[in-house]
């Protein structure tokens, strides 16, 4: 009996290698075809031994340029917004380091490098400033790191329901426990990538709804690809939010802070094991949130977008393109930003 488990075993244990094997030679040819199925749009630009996917359109100054939240859309995630500003001004969406097209970043995951990566690609694709920064979500913090380190090239930007560099420790005072961030769930997809599973699985990713059917496959058949990038932003938030909350003073600079209008659904209770009670707790503490983030410029004006989701570029595009446009003319009306003092630049 002993020897037929033994054998059983190895049996099993060969079958889990051959299909690791396949899904692997699966995942790897699925890559091959899709790179010719979906090319990127716009071009990938070297930013030194790596490449960085960069789709600029339109013409005219200031720049725009769309800093995806913590997805796996990359430039995707503005296009229902990108081709109605570029008919105004230039604009640029593009993908960070390892999600989509772009090449993956060696080593540790690094917000600051997400911020270089950027001006970099926008320096070598001969992209010039002033530019005027639009962050959904965790883009939020990603430009403010931009704005810090390049202040003299970001004269507006625009927040898209952006995440607050303290909202960690305050939206877990509201829902009254930790959040659990879900890292290690997706620690389990990261490591299924690359064996063709996980496109089995979910074969169109796990995009948000309101986007069109064709960028909904494409950014489901890259989704593999991106998957680890994405996790290695997630796994860096901490360090990425504390960051950007040493640069949260933006002097004059115009800004539009927009908000969802949603509110967050009963059963997320439910997901996140709290008191149902909490969820409005949750709704108002990220509200209040949202209200200091206008305070970040005196030059802003913060909307709460009735109806809209947490992605309002997708829910309402026009909101967005609207707001866009806005600190676009005011910065073309000539009110030139000015950047604020050292000592007031890094708040306690």
């Amino acid at each position: 009996m002993r020897i037929w488990l033994i054998r059983l075993s190895i049996a099993f244990a060969a079958l889990v290698v051959i299909a690791l094997l396949a899904g692997a030679s699966f995942e790897a040819t699925s890559r091959a075809r899709i790179s010719k199925l979906y090319p990127e749009p716009g071009r990938l630009v070297d930013i030194g031994g790596r490449r960085i996917q960069l789709d600029c359109r339109g013409s005219g100054a200031p720049t725009v340029v769309f800093e995806a939240g913590l997805d796996a859309l990359g430039s995707l995630s503005w296009s229902g917004v990108h081709d109605q500003v570029a008919l105004t001004t230039r604009a640029c969406a593009y993908s960070r380091a390892g999600v989509m097209w772009s090449d993956p970043a060696p080593g540790a995951f690094d917000a600051v490098r997400v911020a270089k990566d950027l001006h970099t690609a926008l320096s070598a694709a001969g992209e010039k400033g002033p530019y005027v920064m639009v962050g959904h979500s965790l883009g939020g913090p990603y430009l403010l790191n931009f704005t810090g380190l390049y202040p003299s090239d970001v004269v507006g930007l625009v927040f898209v329901d952006a995440s607050h560099p303290d909202q960690i420790a305050r939206l877990a005072a509201a829902a009254g426990k930790p959040f659990n961030d879900g890292s290690g769930a997706a620690h389990i997809g990261e490591i299924v990538a690359d064996t063709g599973f996980l496109r089995l699985l979910l074969p169109n990713g796990p995009p948000p709804p309101h986007l069109s059917d064709d960028v909904r496959k494409v950014s489901g058949a890259w989704f593999p690809q991106s998957l680890p990038a994405v996790v290695s932003e997630l796994n860096g938030i901490v360090a990425t939010l504390t960051e950007a909350g040493t640069r949260r003073v933006l002097g004059n600079r115009p800004l539009v802070v927009l908000t969802r209008g949603q509110k967050s659904p009963p059963e997320s209770a439910k997901q996140l094991k709290i008191d149902p009670a909490r969820i409005a707790a949750i709704d108002a503490e990220w509200l209040v949130m949202q209200d200091d983030e206008a305070t970040w410029s005196t030059s802003s004006r913060h909307q709460v977008v009735p109806g809209a989701s947490h992605y309002i570029q997708l829910d309402q595009p026009p909101v967005v393109i609207a707001a866009v446009l806005e600190v676009v003319a005011k910065v073309r009306a000539g009110r030139a930003p000015q950047a604020p003092d050292r000592a007031s630049a890094n708040p306690s």
